[in-house]
């Protein structure tokens, strides 16, 4: 758990921080710290203390109760987490030229099995709503599909990943002319 929170305080940072066009120099001096401590934190290599994640939040000019938003520092996840391509942290394992890293999603799962499926749907198929007893995670490889919920509808596009609970209905659409490929990773909870 003290690993997921940490990636998620880092993640948050870092967009809040971009968001606001914000380098890590001036966050820094705002904040009282090193510029490589703030390199550090970001990149989920030190956990800050409270006092020093105090004051990155108050160098961010964010309000506290918008920072920790939608953490799941209680381990309850949020029913349907969307990244952008764009929002896709790059980051470096190890020293090595021609290795590219980018996490995608970083969630604490309980254990049990994990199945991978490549997913293609055709322009104007048709299905009735769907649940399945695991999580899923939707990572789109190419087109557009719209990822229909009883309350909420989310549209991705190449690139774009999705992770829900395949316990809310839900039924992925292809308005497009072009079929849509995802690649689909259902975890599926150890019920012993």
């Amino acid at each position: 758990m003290e690993n997921e929170i940490l990636v998620q305080i880092s993640q948050k940072i870092k967009l809040i921080r971009k968001d606001k066009n914000l380098t890590i120099q001036e966050i820094a001096d705002r904040a009282g710290v090193s510029k490589g401590l703030i390199s550090q934190i970001e990149n989920s290599r030190t956990i800050p203390s409270l006092l020093v994640l105090m004051q990155i939040i108050k160098s961010l000019e964010v309000d506290l109760n918008y920072f920790f938003n939608n953490l799941s520092l209680d381990g309850k996840e949020a029913p349907i987490l969307v990244l952008r391509k764009e929002e896709y942290e790059k980051f470096e394992k190890e020293l090595a030229s021609g290795y590219q890293y980018e996490r995608i999603f970083t969630r604490k799962i309980k254990s049990g099995i994990v199945d991978f499926v490549l997913l293609e749907i055709q322009p104007g198929a048709e299905r009735e709503f769907v649940t399945t007893d695991a999580f899923e995670f939707k990572y789109i490889l190419n087109g557009s599909v719209k990822y229909v919920f009883r309350k909420q509808t989310v549209e991705l596009h190449e690139g774009d990943s999705m992770l829900f609970d395949g316990r809310l209905e839900h039924n992925p659409v292809n308005e497009g002319t072009n079929p849509v490929k995802m690649l689909v990773v259902y975890f599926f909870e150890n019920k012993e």
